[in-house]
């Protein structure tokens, strides 16, 4: 196993210019790993790496779970396999969106993706690409336990395997499906899916199996199988609603303070003077906004969600945790740091919006989201310090 060290890469917009900063931990993105992989006791852990790695940069974070041991990953698009393929020529790569046509079929067979087959149909076009070229490659098999978005419902999947024993069309390395509630561990659908997924892995012969996603993970043994494939997680996530979280953050996004305003009580802050400050106060106005992909949901006033969250969003500078005030704009966010001491946050300084003091978690429950849609969204304006994850 090798030790991620303490290398800075740099990329994104000129750190000089920049209103707004992420710092990607690549040495608690393999420690998340680590630990993900420990859970899964016997199984192999894969990462999903879909969405440029959760909006995080896959050609940072894909070799550094390489380096780690990592050797499948997981995608969401062909075009995500392609590229990542450059990055990891040896590494197995699975693609979840499938292939509706011929062409997908192509393009993953020439980037030597294994396709996740989610139809019949699908099923047909992989057999007769391969059949063409008399011979077979491999892809995994969905079945839908209970998710109701992709895969091949449970008949049908019992159906696919007794004919594939005797035609041979395919040749299936795993069979998956996707758990709809397992960051609820008491929710009853897990165990239905969990029985399902048992059915058809019963007649799945000589192949593995994978149905836990991040939460999956912790819910136990019988739901390991041979493969586990963490995503949120991975990223810092919490993997199961309402308890502590387990993982180590691995993304601080922090704003530059343009200005500090003397607001003095009675006075209205941002668009549409939602809101009317009670005492005098001290307003950092800071250079992101939801353009960034900090969400205007997340305001403390002036937006729906705060009739039925009153809790807007939060920031953290100096030791203290300082609330948003007034609506989110495109490029910049109204702070309120009356109770930060003066001279213990100025013009210039940053302040944290996510990271080891605000949790991705946090943030996305103040915008009514969930921290996939947060990590996600983050644009493109940030200059991007990558720490750690070099295996030397």
């Amino acid at each position: 196993m090798k030790s991620p060290s303490s290398t800075s890469v740099e990329t994104g917009a000129d750190p000089l210019l920049a209103g707004a900063r992420l710092t990607i931990d690549l040495d608690a993105l393999v420690a998340n790993y680590r630990d993900l992989a420990r859970h899964s006791g016997q199984a192999i852990t894969a990462a999903v790496v879909k969405a440029n790695a959760y909006g995080l940069g896959v050609e940072q974070v894909a070799p550094a779970l390489a380096a780690e041991g990592c050797r499948k990953f997981f995608v969401a698009l062909p075009e995500e396999g392609i590229a990542l393929r450059r990055i990891l020529p040896n590494s197995e790569i699975f693609v979840f969106g499938g292939i509706s046509d011929r062409h997908l079929a192509g393009a993953c067979a020439e980037a030597g993706l294994t396709p996740v087959l989610n139809s019949r149909e699908e099923i047909a076009n992989w057999a007769d690409y391969w059949a063409e070229r008399g011979s077979r490659r491999p892809c995994a098999i969905h079945v839908d336990t209970g998710m109701n978005r992709l895969g091949l419902d449970v008949e049908e999947a019992l159906a696919f395997f007794d004919e594939n024993a005797v035609s041979h069309a395919v040749t299936p390395i795993l069979l998956m499906s996707h758990l709809a509630c397992a960051d609820d561990p008491d929710h009853p659908l897990n165990h239905q899916q969990l029985e399902s997924f048992q059915k058809v892995r019963a007649v799945a012969k000589g192949i593995e199996s994978s149905l836990a996603n991040s939460a999956g993970v912790f819910l136990g043994d019988a739901y390991h199988f041979e493969l586990t494939r963490p995503g949120i997680s991975l990223y810092g996530g919490a993997p199961v609603i309402g308890a502590d979280n387990p993982m180590r953050p691995v993304v601080t996004a922090e704003a530059r303070i343009l200005q500090i305003r003397a607001v003095e009580a009675g006075e209205t802050v941002s668009y549409g003077a939602t809101v009317a400050l009670e005492r005098d106060s001290r307003i950092a106005v800071v250079s992101a906004g939801y353009a960034d992909g900090y969400h205007r949901a997340g305001s403390g006033h002036g937006v729906a969600l705060r009739l039925a969250v009153s809790d807007g969003a939060h920031g953290w500078i100096a030791g203290h945790r300082v609330p948003v005030v007034g609506r989110v704009t495109m490029d910049m966010t109204m702070i309120d740091i009356t109770d930060v001491p003066v001279g213990d946050a100025n013009t210039g300084d940053w302040i944290e919006l996510i990271g080891p003091h605000i949790s991705v978690d946090e943030a996305a429950s103040a915008a009514g989201s969930v921290p996939y849609e947060i990590l996600t969204s983050l644009g493109n304006r940030y200059f991007r310090r990558y720490r750690g994850g070099d295996d030397g």
